[in-house]
């Protein structure tokens, strides 16, 4: 993956074949499955703390009483939402993201569910990170898994720390992960990008047969000749990585403005 200082190509004429602001009474459950990964965990670790916050979008929560996403994966809690979910039937190591090799079994059967799946296009994120200790705010499409297992690339959009946000500029991770696709490489970069992060902005990747392009704010920071060609669930999570806070206060937030997207190609 090599860095770009170029201009993030403008949006296409038409309309998003996808779009939501968050400013519905309720979340969309036509769009989002409010779940992180729920297949390997259990409907209480996996299930997403969020409020609804009108004009200013959706605000993910991580809440002192949050348990742990796994028991073995402790400290670690997430609130999250995605596009879609597919597993196999329990016990089995069938699922969307299984994104590590050790001990990922299904806990909970998840019939398959793909709401937003593309295997190209374009999609614009609009968000205000956390600063809160300990959480990181990412956005990540990774491969239904549906149809196959290698079907298990990802396109990490941006992973944001909040300890890596500044005044005046914010280091970021960006890139592609290859997990169990032998068809990919993983190139991931850290980008430094002109902005206060807590503040909102818009990431913005482009991925079809001619490579990924990831942008924030309409410049380029990365780009690579791979892509993922099959379909990808969009994936918003929140994390309090670590040990639960003594002198932060709860809830920890970061917020999720607007979603903009494109089925390719996008001509």
């Amino acid at each position: 993956m090599t860095d770009a200082s170029d201009l993030f190509p403008d949006e296409p004429a038409r309309m998003p074949d996808v779009e939501d602001d968050f400013s519905s009474p309720s979340l969309r459950h036509d769009l989002w499955v409010a779940d992180y990964l729920p297949h390997w965990t259990t409907p209480e670790r996996s299930r997403a703390r969020y409020e609804l916050a009108g004009a200013a979008g959706l605000r993910l929560l991580i809440e002192e009483d949050q348990p742990d996403w796994r028991e073995e994966d402790a400290p670690l809690r997430v609130s999250n939402l995605q596009t879609g979910v597919f597993s196999g039937p329990v016990g089995s190591e069938r699922g969307t993201h299984r994104h590590r090799p050790d001990g990922l079994t299904v806990r909970t059967e998840t019939p398959e569910r793909l709401l937003w799946a593309p295997s190209s296009g374009r999609i614009d994120v609009t968000v205000s990170a956390s600063v809160d200790e300990g959480c990181m705010l990412a956005a990540w499409l990774v491969g239904a898994e549906n149809l196959s297992p290698r079907h298990s690339g990802e396109i990490c959009v941006f992973e944001i720390d909040a300890s890596a946000i500044g005044r005046t500029e914010t280091r970021a991770r960006t890139g592609l992960k290859a997990h169990g696709d032998d068809a990919l490489v993983t190139e991931m970069v850290e980008v430094v990008v002109p902005v206060d992060a807590s503040l909102p902005h818009t990431w913005s990747v482009i991925w079809g047969p001619e490579g990924t392009v990831i942008g924030c704010e309409g410049v380029v920071v990365a780009r690579s000749p791979q892509a993922p060609d099959y379909p990808l669930v969009l994936m918003l999570d929140l994390f309090e990585i670590g040990p639960r806070s003594t002198a932060g206060a709860y809830p920890k937030t970061a917020s999720i403005h607007a979603v903009r997207g494109w089925d390719g190609p996008l001509q």
